[in-house]
């Protein structure tokens, strides 16, 4: 019976690895379907990149970098990724808590003790995981006006004075920029250093990230860059980058190509322990908070059956898959990061136009090589009951 047991966990382990290759014909397809997509709703220009296990599988870009203009979008170009700087975010602070900067349980109010809500029994209640977890208690995305009327943050903050939680920190999820960002003077006083050089030091550099920055002076200063459109009158129109949300690093501060993202889905599948290990990487992506708004997003919802936050990460249940992701939105650009850790697969997704094309790409990016893969686990299944070698009695 040993000998049995033994014979047939080996077949399935050899099995289950052959069933996790990704083809280049499935490759092929994407690729395809993404230009088409994209030439299809006259989007100006995108960029993507496919992570496999520990390499960057394929990446491309596609259409110019601003309308008008014959620069060419590829796959080093850089985009603001707006919302998709939390994922950073949360790797960052997953580090420093780890070095013992602070912890994640310590109230808010002991680095920043001017902050407090209009009740302010609610003040101490507020913990530093509640603000990157996405669970502060407060209404979706307050102050978020102030923001893009480009307050300076000094003038945001003291604005909670007049709110209260709709629950006690974290039992509630409330989406967040303002809230989210209190993390990096938090950062700064327990390091003593500023956020973009802590990024830059502790993921960029070590990841070997060719062209991310922190800021609309990096984002200005890289030549290779995607200028914003938005849409009017049926036609895109370039834009002006505004510096309203690069006040708000963590939250939307960073800018990437589809090459830096790749190297940061490569850590995210836990390639580089040396930046994130194991036990980082479970952290910033246990579940904090369920988030049943997600089960309504348009084509999102054809497939998602669960979803939660995490720190920094959106976790997903698609369909029988697990998915960690998060998108980004800022005036101009769209950007999607997700990986599964079981398939040990990824995808970066960048756009220089605000269009919902994005969740599109995506799905059907994940569906598909989902479905293939299940596919694939089920054939491989099935040959390992049928070789010679396998005991008569295995029940497949």
């Amino acid at each position: 019976m040993l000998f049995k047991a033994i014979l047939l966990v080996g077949v399935f382990s050899l099995f289950s690895v052959q069933a996790r290759e990704v083809t280049p014909a499935q490759i092929a397809e994407f690729k395809q379907h993404f230009e088409t997509v994209l030439a299809e709703q006259n989007i100006p220009g995108g960029s993507y990149a496919i992570v496999y296990k520990d390499k960057i599988i394929s990446a491309s870009g596609f259409g110019v970098r601003e309308v008008g203009s014959a620069a060419p979008v590829d796959a080093y170009t850089v985009f603001r990724i707006a919302s998709v700087s939390k994922t950073f975010a949360g790797g960052l602070a997953s580090i420093l808590a780890s070095q013992g900067h602070f912890r994640w349980d310590e109230p808010v109010t002991r680095y920043l003790p001017d902050f407090s809500f209009k009740t302010r029994s609610y003040n101490n209640k507020l913990k530093i995981e509640h603000l990157l977890a996405q669970s502060t208690g407060v209404i979706a995305n307050a102050y978020d006006n102030l923001i893009e009327a480009n307050l300076q943050p000094d003038r945001i903050l003291p604005q909670f004075q007049k709110l209260d939680p709709m629950c006690n920190p974290g039992q509630c999820y409330g989406y967040q920029n303002v809230l989210f960002s209190l993390i990096e003077p938090i950062m700064q006083q327990t390091t003593s250093q500023d956020y973009a050089s802590l990024l830059q030091q502790n993921i960029f550099t070590p990841l070997k990230m060719p062209t991310a920055s922190v800021g609309l002076e990096g984002f200005l200063n890289t030549e290779n860059r995607a200028i914003p459109h938005v849409k009017a009158r049926g036609q895109w129109h370039s834009r002006t980058v505004s510096e309203s949300y690069y006040r708000f690093a963590p939250a939307a501060g960073v800018n990437a190509s589809a090459i830096d993202l790749g190297y940061w889905l490569i850590a995210q599948l836990g390639y580089n322990p040396d930046v994130l290990n194991e036990e980082q990487l479970k952290q910033i992506t246990s579940k904090r908070v369920r988030t049943v708004r997600d089960l309504r997003r348009r084509l999102w919802r054809e497939h998602i059956t669960d979803a939660h936050y995490a720190l920094g990460w959106r976790v997903y249940q698609f369909g029988k898959e697990q998915l960690v992701y998060h998108g980004g939105w800022v005036q101009g650009f769209r950007a999607e990061l997700a990986y599964s850790k079981e398939r040990e697969l990824g995808l970066v997704i960048l756009l220089n136009a605000e269009s919902n094309v994005v969740a599109e790409l995506s799905t059907h990016f994940w569906s598909t090589m989902f479905t293939a893969m299940q596919q694939q686990d089920k054939a491989a299944l099935v040959a390992g009951c049928k070789l010679p070698a396998a005991p008569d009695n295995i029940n497949c």
